[in-house]
């Protein structure tokens, strides 16, 4: 088991506290899983109490031993009640916040409630965007899992050469992949932070059923198994010269990295090799624009029109009334971190240390999907590609 440094924690909670201040924030508290990994190292059931100075606090439900072996953090201490974090803080000489940030894009309802009766005369706001700024840039130790995490896709990738053949069902074939990412260290779970966004290890389809669509936000929907989780791999059979889409997020201690690729056994038809081909130009075409200082919602509207002028306004990200506004999204340890590369996001801009998914892609209902994605590092000396498998188009038997 890989922990997170100390020196990570430490960074991440000060970096916190420096966009709180300048919210004049006292106190933030964190309790969703994923930015309790992010500014823990653990997901043990508790509250992160981060104060606008000092130690952040770390109170644990179930299990504050487990917490206090997996944690970095210098103050892990057990609790039992929300009602006993004022005496806790107290006895750490914090005094009565009167400003608080929450995350209030996931937390619950009634969890919201009980900290307003907890902190009757306090102010409550959003702490989301403050933390997803401090989690938007990378650590060289983030860059390391997510690069682990190419790895492990470009395994999938391997795999699925060796194992596509016609009459497999879909499921068949993302069964034997996510076997391959399990036994490469796959954790089994990709984190998303939008509400309702159940993912699986990823989007396998083919043919017809590869340009379905669904209800994830997302270009790709597949008609799943059944209708309580109607997107991904069916049991449709994989028929000569149809595209095979493997659109696979790796994990490996925490950190995500996603990746498509194509394949086909024979000729897929000459309309989808176009389409294929325009989608790796429109990938050349992001990664001359991605620079310091370049707005995401530019960017995303450069390769819009480019994909327009090749005559795919109906079907670019989307079948025609599926379409997603965007083109990329950052990740990290959830899949729809920032930035996004997406229409609406013209004040935010590109920074080193930014890590996105870029994933233009082509549906054709009644034919079936086509394109490409690779995760992005945007570094000093310009954009980096972690993801590796090739990019071309497997033609198998």
């Amino acid at each position: 088991m890989r922990l997170t440094p100390a020196t990570e924690l430490e960074y991440r909670c000060s970096k916190l506290q420096e966009y709180m201040m300048s919210e004049s924030l006292d106190a933030v508290i964190i309790v969703q899983n994923a930015d309790l990994f992010y500014f823990t190292g653990t997901v043990q059931n508790g509250n992160l109490y981060v104060p606008a100075s000092g130690q952040p606090l770390y109170m644990v439900r179930k299990d504050a031993g487990r917490a206090r072996m997996e944690s970095g953090l210098k103050e892990v201490v057990p609790f039992t009640s929300l009602k006993d974090i004022p005496k806790i803080l107290a006895q750490y000489g914090y005094s009565e916040p009167k400003r608080i940030g929450l995350e209030l894009d996931v937390l619950p309802v009634n969890f919201y409630e009980r900290y307003r009766t907890l902190y009757s005369g306090a102010v409550f706001t959003d702490a989301t965007p403050l933390i997803r700024k401090v989690r938007m840039i990378k650590s060289h130790y983030e860059i390391h899992l997510m690069k682990d995490a190419a790895d492990q896709v470009d395994l999938v990738y391997r795999r699925a050469r060796e194992v596509i053949s016609v009459g497999m069902t879909d499921l068949d074939v993302a069964a034997e992949l996510e076997y391959t990412a399990r036994k490469g260290g796959h954790q089994g779970l990709i984190r998303m932070r939008g509400f309702n966004s159940d993912i699986f290890y990823g989007q396998i389809f083919s043919g017809t059923d590869s340009a379905v669509p669904a209800y994830p936000d997302a270009p790709l929907g597949g008609m799943g198994l059944n209708s309580s989780f109607g997107q991904g791999a069916g049991l449709k059979r994989i028929e000569p010269n149809e595209p095979v889409i493997i659109d696979f997020a790796g994990c490996v201690d925490g950190y995500l990295s996603d990746q498509t690729r194509v394949f086909s056994v024979g000729q897929p038809s000459d309309r989808l090799r176009r389409a294929y081909d325009d989608m790796l130009i429109i990938q050349s075409l992001m990664i001359d624009n991605a620079r310091v200082g370049v707005s995401w919602g530019e960017l995303y509207a450069i390769c819009c029109r480019c994909a327009g002028d090749m005559g795919y306004v109906d079907s670019f990200m989307g079948a025609k009334g599926a379409q997603v506004s965007y083109i990329g999204h950052g990740l990290g340890v959830e899949i729809d971190e920032y930035p996004f590369i997406a229409r609406g996001y013209d004040q935010m801009t590109l920074e080193v240390g930014m890590t996105f998914a870029f994933e233009p892609k082509i549906v054709f209902p009644g034919e079936g999907a086509i394109g490409i994605e690779n995760t992005f590092y945007l570094s000093n000396n310009g954009l980096k590609r972690l993801t590796h498998s090739s990019e071309d188009l497997v033609i198998l038997g």
